[in-house]
């Protein structure tokens, strides 16, 4: 794992934004709707593909829930070989970000498989120089043989994700998409990591509720932090397989 710190970064329950956002519960049985269509996304996944499904990590909050849902559904293991967890490395993560990678591997027992699309040479600097095209080839690679990918992408995120379905099959490479988090909000996320006690990037108390590259990202709410002042709304990942 490369560059990460010695000090993993573990969920507290007394941070204000969480406060903020689970705030004075909710209905126990939309609750038990979503708990619902989250494991049965990820069974579906897990029965239908095997070891051929991956779920593709940014070290956000989507993740702090699916991992742990997905390893309880699988057992952590797959037909006895282990859930391929991968992630995407443009060499610019925030160091918070590389604590979070670190706690996800001890916390859960992973170890996350890394599709390198750093360019040492010349790194990435932001929205004019950005690691989009990189971070497609890379996830070609990370998608390489596989038969489903598991994503956080939420209809909440933001209007290109307002149509989200639980399962798609992209035209391209017919490859079968699922967003178990499709139906969730901001506040069921955080009433279940705190519910379990889940590691999550500590980025998210800083005003971050989407984190990308360093250069790339700022604090806001939904995605508005992302490429911020500029036009630019999605990096591409999910547009390559569609």
């Amino acid at each position: 794992m490369r560059g990460l710190s010695d000090s993993a970064t573990e969920a507290t329950s007394s941070t204000p934004l969480a406060t903020a956002a689970i705030g004075g519960g909710g209905n126990s049985s939309a609750g038990d709707d979503l708990s619902k269509s989250l494991s049965d996304t990820l069974r579906a996944a897990v029965e239908r593909h095997g070891d051929k499904v991956v779920l593709l990590c940014s070290f956000q909050k989507e993740e702090s829930v699916l991992i742990d849902e997905l390893l309880r559904v699988g057992d952590g293991r797959v037909g006895g070989t282990p859930i391929k967890i991968a992630t995407i490395d443009t060499g610019v993560l925030f160091p918070e970000t590389l604590q979070t990678w670190k706690a996800f591997e001890e916390r859960f027992g992973i170890e996350v498989e890394v599709h390198d699309a750093s360019n040492p040479s010349n790194p990435w600097s932001g929205p004019e120089h950005c690691c989009s095209i990189a971070k497609v080839t890379a996830l070609e690679s990370a998608l390489q043989g596989a038969e489903g990918w598991i994503t956080g992408i939420r209809r909440e995120q933001g209007p290109t994700r307002a149509d989200t379905e639980l399962i798609e099959v992209g035209a391209k490479r017919e490859l079968h998409k699922y967003n178990p988090l499709a139906l969730w909000t901001e506040k069921d996320l955080w009433a279940r990591i705190f519910e379990r006690d889940l590691p999550y990037n500590p980025l998210h108390d800083q005003g971050y509720s989407s984190i990308g590259c360093a250069p790339c990202t700022q604090p806001g709410e939904g995605r508005e932090g992302r490429w911020a002042g500029t036009n630019k709304t999605e990096c591409g990942l999910h547009l390559s397989v569609s």
